[in-house]
């Protein structure tokens, strides 16, 4: 075992100490704590309300994931009393992807530390911890613990491992500034998410107002004003009739899938699309992983133009939509019309949509697909045999009925929401740039290359 911590960082500036988690602990400036044994806390005491515990699951870059929380009752929570979390506090994961750390936010302060987690608190003014869990997120320390974690199947972590992190030390007056600094641009890109995440719900809940439940068609027959535009009252039925799929408006009708798209394609063949056809610039590949929220216009792979002609049947374009019909089913994403590429592949556990215009519009098919109705219905004809996936995807997808309303109540629609999703496409591309400008100020700002001019000073944490 070395006795200085390893220069892991580079050249740091001469006021900086470099020190060893472990140090702070010694030195009395920080406490590392093990979550609670199995034993002391099963799965079988969850609850479905409570107190939330977090889990490896729950930890994310940086911020906690609100997901899927197992939860504790007060009995639990009082007897594990010390398992309780405070706002600064550092979670690690103790197996699987060990490289990613929480920080603990004040909204999240009373939750229990799960047993797979690892907590590292700050008990000095001295120490930031915001400073702190910056540092767990450069490059440096992700691979540090690539080459310290222990497993040959899968990375585990312990107190001992966690001591022994290598840590750059500036005044506490740096590393609030640092802190501040990147903590600006987080702030941002998470104000970004979550109006994305407002816009969607929106999006959402006119679709099911409109196209599920018919609010306004039924307000109209109680007599009531429906919560719609002024403007858009003359296109809402004042009756309700029966069809296949039940009580629909007056004037409505009941369609397919396959008539309200002029194409459905599927992506290549696995023989026809390999990791040898890569390359480092090309036409982007559309895969599950860009799909997890939508449509995320990055993380792609990229085949060459000339692969692309070859797989012109499998090429998508702004306004088409992507679904995933092998492995993760029911990813639904749309191409927006500002997307960053003139046009993509999709991969060959894709398929793509492209909507026909005089029958529908674009937003109400898509929004239709990852709608619970449209989910139903997508993955209605699934085979659980190995990888999950949907037995003859073009022909399901073409055959499923979904109710049609005239295109004047399509086009509305499609007015209200477009808005939504081109400043969610804007929101989208300033969290790329701000993440951008995030990373590669990070490790400069933690390796003293760049310094902040009016939080210098010569005094050295000791």
């Amino acid at each position: 075992m070395p006795n200085s911590p390893e220069p892991i960082y580079g050249k740091l500036p001469s006021d900086w100490a470099l020190v060893e988690v472990r140090d702070l602990v010694s030195s009395g400036k920080a406490d590392l704590q093990t979550g609670p044994f199995g034993t002391m806390l099963h799965a079988s005491a969850y609850t479905s309300t409570g107190t939330p515990v977090v889990a490896v699951r729950n930890i994310g870059n940086n911020r906690l994931v609100h997901d899927e929380l197992p939860r504790v009752d007060d009995t639990d929570l009082e007897r594990l009393e010390r398992y309780k979390l405070k706002a600064g506090d550092i979670l690690f994961g103790r197996k699987g992807q060990v490289e990613r750390r929480a920080l603990v936010r004040p909204q999240e302060e009373g939750w229990l530390q799960g047993s797979d987690c690892i907590r590292l608190r700050a008990l000095s003014n001295e120490i930031d911890s915001v400073f702190l869990s910056y540092v767990f997120g450069t490059r440096a320390y992700r691979d540090w613990i690539a080459r310290h974690a222990q497993g040959a199947t899968m990375p585990s972590l312990n107190q001992e491992i966690v001591g022994r992190i290598p840590l750059p030390l500036p005044t506490v007056a740096e590393q609030r500034g640092i802190s501040q600094v990147l903590s600006t641009l987080d702030d941002k890109i998470e104000l970004n998410r979550r109006m994305n995440e407002t816009l969607e719900a929106v999006a959402r809940t006119i679709f099911k107002s409109w196209f599920v439940d018919f609010e306004p068609v039924r307000a109209r027959i109680e007599g009531h004003i429906p919560l719609v535009p002024l403007n858009l009252l003359d296109l809402f039925a004042h009756s309700l009739e029966d069809s296949e799929l039940g009580m629909i408006p007056r004037g409505w009708r009941v369609g397919s899938v396959g008539e309200a798209c002029r194409r459905i394609a599927m992506g290549p063949f696995g023989s026809d699309i390999k990791t040898d056809n890569f390359v480092e610039i090309g036409v982007p590949v559309i895969r599950g992983v860009n799909l997890k929220r939508g449509f995320v216009d990055e993380g792609f792979v990229f085949v060459s133009e000339n692969k692309a002609d070859e797989l012109r049947n499998a090429n998508a374009f702004s306004g088409d939509i992507v679904i995933t019909h092998r492995g993760t089913l029911g990813q639904v994403g749309l191409i927006p019309n500002r997307s960053r590429f003139p046009r993509y592949v999709v991969s060959q556990s894709q398929m793509l949509l492209s909507v026909e215009h005089s029958v529908a519009t674009t937003h109400f098919i898509f929004e239709y697909l990852r709608s619970p109705v449209g989910q139903h219905s997508l993955l209605a004809n699934t085979s659980q045999t190995g990888v999950p996936a949907i037995a003859r995807p073009v022909t399901s997808i073409k055959a499923m009925r979904l109710v049609l309303p005239p295109l004047p109540v399509l086009q509305a629609f499609e007015e209200l929401v477009r808005p939504m999703a081109e400043r969610s496409v804007a929101n989208q591309a300033e969290i790329l740039s701000l993440a951008s400008l995030r990373d590669t100020l990070l490790p400069k700002l933690l390796s003293g290359q760049i310094r902040l001019a009016s939080t210098h000073s010569t005094e050295v944490p000791t």
